[in-house]
């Protein structure tokens, strides 16, 4: 019985489920990370960016359609995960039961070569799709830095000319054409903007990054 169990631990690739551990893990992440991201970015453009359908119709569009390909590539790279995975536990079984510790077959190589093509392909995709789910996380990051900026002055100031220049355009981040209006938002409506749960969610999560940040760079641990 010892002989057998050492011979199957033996058998298991440890690379190859460390691998797929962590690529279900930041899979699950990063759709978790871009449904938030394009739900707030969906809510907040629609409600204070927008006046009219037509210039936000694009917007909706776009974020109904890539919301599908980051489930849909979630579950694909689940199911190639476990190909992987099982291709890891056949190999490694196969081989040593065959040939000993240091020796692969041709069909196994060839094998192989096929999801390592297929990988590097998936990852092009993949960065793609990363670049495009940046955007709405770049935009809600910078809606927080400026409630930052509006909250400073609220707490230093009571003038409102002093909110006035703190402004945010939704069109440079690419969200909106230039000729929707108002595109952008300046003064006390974005102080009121700032109020809504989705921002306060926003201002709420960039902090406790920040203090993790500055707890990481003091060497203490939580």
């Amino acid at each position: 019985c010892y002989d057998c169990c050492v011979r199957c631990l033996g058998a298991v690739p440890y690379a190859s489920l460390a691998a797929t551990l962590l690529c279900y893990a930041g899979v699950a992440l990063f759709c978790a990370g871009g449904h938030q991201a394009l739900t707030h970015t969906d809510t907040l453009v629609q409600t204070h960016f927008a006046r009219t359908l037509q210039d936000y119709m694009v917007l909706a569009d776009f974020i109904k359609y890539f919301q599908y390909v980051i489930y849909g590539l979630a579950s694909f790279f689940f199911l190639y995960g476990i190909l992987l995975l099982a291709e890891g536990f056949y190999t490694t079984s196969a081989v040593k039961q065959t040939f000993g510790e240091f020796r692969s077959t041709q069909c196994s190589r060839c094998l192989s070569l096929t999801f390592i093509i297929v990988t590097y392909v998936l990852a092009v995709i993949w960065l793609v799709v990363f670049a495009f789910a940046a955007i709405p996380v770049y935009f809600l990051y910078n809606m927080a830095e400026t409630c930052h900026t509006v909250n400073i002055l609220s707490e230093t100031t009571t003038s409102l000319s002093q909110h006035a220049w703190v402004c945010i355009d939704a069109r440079q981040f690419g969200l909106l054409p230039w000729s929707a209006t108002p595109g952008k938002v300046c003064g006390m409506t974005m102080a009121n903007i700032c109020k809504t749960p989705e921002v306060l969610y926003i201002v709420a999560a960039t902090y406790n990054y920040a203090v993790l940040r500055f707890l990481g760079r003091k060497g203490i641990r939580c």
